[in-house]
Parts: C-alpha cells; structure tokens; sequence
C-alpha cells in the first residue's frame, strides 16, 4: 500500500496570508494509486487534518475555483463524490469510441476559457461553421457567409427562411458584436422565442433553423430560455468555432485537473453535510464518516439540486424551475457505410418526430472512433422516461431512415444510450446571471445556475466563489 504526503502548505508570496493558518503536510492513505499525482481515491482514516479550503465537486465550477485558489498559493482539497473528475462533462471509452456524455460542443470564443485553457494541447476539432437542416423530405444548407460564402450564397433560395430572414441574421450578428459580454448578460431580458418574433425573424427560420439548433444547445425547443443566454450564446459563436477535443470532451476538465498539486483531488468522496454553524472552524462530513475540516472555508461547486439538497436550512440555491434534460443516443458503423463525410451538425427543421440534432463525431474528430469506423452521435430533448432505451434507438432508426435511407441507417449498430436529467440549469426569465456566491462567512457555491449556463459559465462562477471566500478572508490586495 502506497502512503501519498499531500503538500498542502504551498509556496506563499502573498503577504495577507498567514502562514500559521495551515499545517506544513498531510498524510493519508489512498485506497489505490500508483504514482504521484492530482488525483486520488477517498481517504481511509476517520478523519484528515484541517486544510485551507474544501471544495465540493471536481465539475468544471469546482476545477475551475481550485485553479483559482492554487494561483494564489491557498491550499485546498478537492472532493468528487464519482469515480471521476469532470460532472457532467465526461467522456467514456466503449468498444474503442470515445461517447461524450450527451451532446456537448465546445466553443472556442467563450471569454473565460480562453484565459484558462490551452487549446492547443486540447487539439480541438472543427466542425463546419453552419448546419445542414432536414426539412420537406431533403437537406437544406445554412452557412456563415464570413466562413462559407459560395455555400451561403447558394442557399439564399432555400426554404430554410426567406431572403428577409438571412439579413436579419447579419443584423443581429453585428447587434451583438458591438456589444460587451457584461452589458449582454445584465440587459433587459425576455424569452429567445419573444426576441426573435421582435426582431422579425419568420416562423419558417424559427421553426426550421432556431428550434433545433438554439433548442440543441438549451435542450429547449420552445426557447423559453432568456434573450440574455441566446445574444451571449450568438457572439460567442459569431466569434469562435464550434469544436470538440480529440480526446472527447472530458479532457477539457482534465487539463485543469492536471496543473492541480499532487493529491489535492480525492474521488469516491460524497460529502453529505456541510457542519458551519456553532464551530470555530467549518467542517465536511463524507459518506464514508471521515470529516475534513477548514481553516478558510468551503465552496459547494455541485449542480443546483445537489446543492440545495446538502445545503437545506441554509439560505442556499433553491431549484424552483424544472432542469433541462436530454437524451443522447450512440451507434458505430463502418465508415464506408455513412452518407457523409464533412464535420457538419444535421439538424431536424421539419416539426416532426424526435431527433432533434445528430452528427456523425468521427467526420469531426476522427480519434473518437477506431480505423475505418465511424462514429455516430444523435440527440433528443427530454428525458423520455416513459420509453426504454431499445424502443428510443428503434424510434431513432426508423427516423434517421427517412432522412439517410433504410438500406444505409439500418446497418448500424447500437452503442449507448445516455439519459442526462439534469444536462443545464433551467434560465428562463427572470434571470440573475451574476449571483452572489456567498451563502454566508465561510461557505460559498459555485456552478453555471448562478451565471450563464455554458462551459464558460461554470468556468467562470468557480472564480467568482473563490474570489469571493479570498476576499471575505481579506488574502487579496485590495
């Protein structure tokens, strides 16, 4: 059995930091580990020594305020209940193809990922800067004229949206370009559905374009979801590109796992109360007993029900709209055997049946699949509770056969159904995208619910609880 020194008293420079907060080392006992690093299974004394700061969930909220924490040299550990860092954000390896947990694209304008990942170890992978839309029994292409402008240029006849519908887009694409993220995220807001009618968008564009392309991203094909999220989500990708990593999408958590100290990450780790009140320091009580105690604080980074579930009694998040939901179904094939080869999203504009969005990953990414297969990815919204995951790729072949041929979609082979019930927090309006993270002294929350629901959402809320505990604790400047 591997003994692993956690070094919890890191390097300190700065001078609002007293260095007799924090014991010099911690020992514990890993149930399994085979080298030095991030990450490692659950403790198995009773209990650990004190640290500087816990944080609850190694999601992208969670990473992201540890990364935070460790810039500023303020020791920490990192808890994940799973087997796994990441939340929502994970990739599995199934008969050699790399299955994103549900439908998750990345996208490379968004501000706050820009300042902490490296994209270029990511090795993201494009896809086309447009969609192909099924609609009347065929594929209609829609394209960013700035990227693709021959394939815009022919589709201006198209079905997808008259001529009107096209220009409005280039209206509203430089509307929010001339527009700063914070003045997109605080400005008055309604309903997408209602902002597109105000803008004089048509029912066609609406129905066969917005629904399953803004819906695929909200998992809201009503677009109920705030105008705040639809401008903010329009600039980002007016900016960047839509891409996933060569490795999946887990590798995004990953590479922020891996700039973390050594042991500063325990998985197999459910935390189930949070002790604060009546204590000189706060305290985290696991599952398996072991309490872990703080000398700074603790930053509650899970999704919303889980928060407030551990947090009841406090005056913590409250889940009072029901979460977004999808279903994200996998088959292989040969790759001889799809219709396709170019890295585009397919989208279903006809109003029709379930599929709401599919692609086929390895055109994007050929890493997701092994040699001379291929990969394909189809999307529902909602969860679909009353059908089993057989009766949901039977419905799904039979679909697809209408849009690809039954000779052709009914060779492929089933991989994987995930069920994701809560894929996003619910942002219809009324909206606060920019909510306190302090619960109260010592204890603080972080994740997309309390800013934009979107990668860079949590990226961004996982700071701003850090920031925030660093600030109660008067160990930043001024």
């Amino acid at each position: 059995m591997t003994i692993i020194t956690l070094p919890l008293s890191l390097p300190c420079s700065n001078p609002f930091i007293s260095l007799s907060f924090y014991p010099k080392r911690i020992r514990f006992t890993p149930q399994s580990s085979s080298q030095l690093s991030p990450i490692t299974s659950s403790p198995s004394p009773p209990s650990l020594p004190k640290t500087g700061v816990i944080v609850i969930g190694a999601g992208l909220a969670g990473l992201a305020a540890a990364t935070h924490l460790n810039s500023k040299n303020i020791p920490f550990l990192l808890l994940e209940a799973s087997d796994a860092i990441g939340g929502r954000v994970r990739t599995d390896i199934v008969d050699g193809f790399r299955l994103d947990r549900g439908f998750q694209i990345f996208i490379t304008a968004y501000p706050e990922a820009q300042k902490l990942l490296d994209y270029q170890s990511l090795n993201l992978q494009k896809f086309y800067s447009g969609a192909r839309i099924f609609y009347d029994g065929q594929f209609h292409t829609v394209a960013d004229p700035l990227r693709h402008f021959l394939d815009s240029a022919r589709s201006l006849a198209n079905p997808i949206g008259s001529l009107v519908d096209k220009l409005l887009i280039g209206s509203t694409r430089i509307g929010v370009l001339t527009r700063s993220d914070e003045d997109i995220l605080s400005a008055e807001e309604v309903p997408t559905i209602e902002l597109l009618k105000k803008l004089g968008f048509s029912d066609s564009i609406i129905g066969r374009f917005f629904r399953p392309f803004f819906g695929g991203i909200f998992f809201d094909r009503e677009l109920q979801t705030t105008s705040r999220l639809f401008d903010f989500i329009f600039k980002c990708l007016a900016l960047g590109d839509n891409t996933i990593p060569a490795n999946g999408i887990s590798a995004i958590p990953e590479q922020l796992a891996a700039r973390l100290p050594s042991g500063s990450v325990l998985l197999n780790s459910k935390a189930v109360s949070v002790e604060i009140d009546g204590v000189e320091l706060p305290s985290v009580r696991l599952q398996s007993g072991e309490v872990l105690t703080s000398e700074l604080g603790v930053i509650v980074a899970v999704e919303e029900p889980v928060a407030a579930q551990l947090l009841a009694g406090r005056n913590g998040p409250v889940s009072k709209k029901p979460a977004r939901s999808t279903v994200c179904i996998y088959f292989s094939a040969n790759s001889d055997e799809i219709p396709v080869s170019d890295p585009v999203l397919f989208l279903n504009g006809s109003g029709k049946g379930i599929v709401n969005n599919m692609f086929f990953a390895t055109n994007v990414a050929p890493s997701y699949g092994p040699p001379d297969k291929a990969l394909i990815s189809v999307s529902l919204i909602g969860l679909f509770e009353g059908e089993t995951d057989d009766e949901l790729a039977n419905k799904v072949v039979q679909e697809l056969s209408g849009w690809f041929g039954e000779r052709v979609v009914r060779e492929w082979k089933y991989l994987r159904t995930y069920r994701v019930g809560f894929a996003q927090p619910n942002q219809c309006p009324p909206t606060d995208l920019s909510k306190n993270p302090r619960i109260e002294s010592g204890l603080y929350v972080c994740g997309d619910y309390l800013t934009s629901a979107t990668f860079d959402g949590a990226l961004v809320s996982g700071r701003r609880a850090a920031e925030c505990l660093l600030k109660d604790r008067a160990l930043t400047p001024p």
